[in-house]
């Protein structure tokens, strides 16, 4: 029999998981008083939050409009503004959707802003955080 404190892990808890990720834009929102937004927070989306845009009539006779619902729904807070609505990200310059889409990407297919990367002197892998906000 192995003692609790010989198997790995054991008496070590768990640090919370983190689901929102701040970010800056590289342009920014611009509101209709000319205020620019820059600074968010996007969390991870959810399966429902993937699957619920498919059934969206915008999405069903336009299908490049699923990016936009999709972000509305994950991004939680940019600038001052009290709700993200698809209008607002129909809004953002197109640099502003990209940084976007590429954020989204690399979030949740890993779960975290940080990249793979290999040392070309050495060949060894190791992770760094994703290029810095609003690159």
């Amino acid at each position: 029999m192995v003692a609790a404190s010989a198997q790995p892990g054991a008496g070590v808890a768990p640090g919370p998981t983190v689901t929102e990720f701040p970010f800056t834009l590289p342009h920014g929102y611009v509101d209709q008083d000319g205020n620019r937004h820059r600074e968010g927070v996007m969390r991870l989306a959810t399966a429902f939050d993937e699957i619920a845009p498919l059934k969206d009539p915008r999405v069903q006779s336009n299908p490049g409009y699923l990016v936009i619902i999709l972000l509305s729904r994950v991004i939680t807070r940019l600038g001052d503004l009290d709700y993200i609505h698809p209008k607002i990200i129909e809004g953002l310059y197109a640099v502003d959707l990209t940084y976007l889409q590429g954020l989204y990407q690399r979030l949740n297919r890993s779960g975290h802003d940080r990249l793979l990367v290999t040392c070309p002197h050495c060949d060894g892998d190791f992770e760094v955080e994703g290029p810095p906000p609003g690159e």
